[in-house]
């Protein structure tokens, strides 16, 4: 099986980037549903991805302990980023897009300098793999999760440890950062959104969670989970506004499109699923096989549903 580990969306909208266990990235047309490309170079799982603001290049990180910077407009590798002594769980680019910060099964995070490849700064202070990261919109402070149950914020100018949340009775497998960046969620054997400048546990969600994702509003987020199913969450209420099912396997990423209304999801059952927010089911599919390239088709089930709103699942 090659379940798909990590998503990204491009700023335009228009095009995501996938990566998996068979050792590739893939290019995706979101509108058409077209294979754009296929990126290979990774001698293991593709466990994480993040786009550069400039939407040509992306950074993967894989358990082959490496990083690469690609071209997405010629599939061209730029550079490969070595360093780590575990395998790459987790990378976040910062705003400028000229630095990226990683997580590893080695406990340590890395800021690296993409332009050269350089590495800048290493952070040390969890006592687990860092399987989390996401760096805040000043883009001088990231955010870390990691299997010692603990989230660490950072300070990237001095490799400062700002302060550390506990409250989490499991490992952190995920973690965003809301666009104020005064508030960040993580996702563990529950959900916990966090005040940031005080360290204060602001709510608790019951909903195991993989993968995390705020919508560009800041009121909503989404998780996904090993229970096959994306939850959609009211952040100001902790109500559970929707639960998605459709997926075979365990959700373990999501990227949200920037209008809000959409979302990408990858799964350990192989696919991707695009999903319509508001109406709770899916728009479109891709059926990765062996036998042929990727493909897409669209997607009307009634186990795609949406329970009204507030209902648990």
């Amino acid at each position: 099986m090659y379940g798909v580990d990590a998503v990204a969306v491009l700023l335009d909208g228009r095009r995501a980037l996938s990566g998996s266990w068979d050792n590739t990235l893939k290019l995706w047309d979101l509108e058409t549903g077209a294979l754009l490309r296929t990126l290979k170079g990774h001698a293991s799982w593709v466990t994480a991805v993040a786009v550069l603001a400039d939407g040509r290049c992306a950074l993967s990180g894989s358990l082959d302990k490496t990083l690469k910077l690609w071209d997405l407009e010629t599939g061209a590798l730029l550079r490969t980023l070595e360093g780590h002594a575990g395998g790459v769980a987790a990378v976040a680019v910062l705003p400028d897009g000229r630095c990226a910060v990683t997580g590893s099964g080695d406990t340590t995070l890395k800021l690296w300098d993409l332009a050269t490849g350089t590495l800048l700064r290493t952070l040390k202070g969890h006592a687990g793999r860092v399987s989390a990261v996401a760096v805040l919109p000043d883009g001088k402070r990231a955010l870390s999760g990691s299997d010692d149950t603990t989230l660490k914020l950072w300070d990237l100018e001095t490799g400062a440890l700002l302060r550390t949340l506990e409250g989490h009775t499991g490992g952190v497998s995920a973690v965003a950062v809301l666009a104020d960046g005064h508030r960040a969620l993580s996702g563990s054997a529950e959900l916990k959104l966090w005040d940031l400048a005080t360290g204060a546990l602001l709510r608790t969600l019951e909903g195991d969670a993989d993968a995390v994702a705020v919508l560009a509003d800041g009121h909503r987020a989404l998780s996904g989970s090993k229970d096959k199913t994306l939850k959609l969450w009211d952040l100001e209420t902790g109500a559970l506004l929707r639960t998605l099912e459709g997926h075979a396997g365990g959700v373990a990423a999501v990227a949200p499109l920037p209008d809000g209304r959409r979302t990408l999801s990858g799964s350990y059952d192989e696919t991707l699923k695009l999903w319509d927010l508001e109406a709770g089911i899916v728009s479109r599919i891709s059926v990765p096989t062996q036998a042929r390239s990727p493909r897409w088709r669209c997607w009307r089930t009634a186990n795609a549903r949406c329970p009204a709103p507030g209902t648990r699942r």
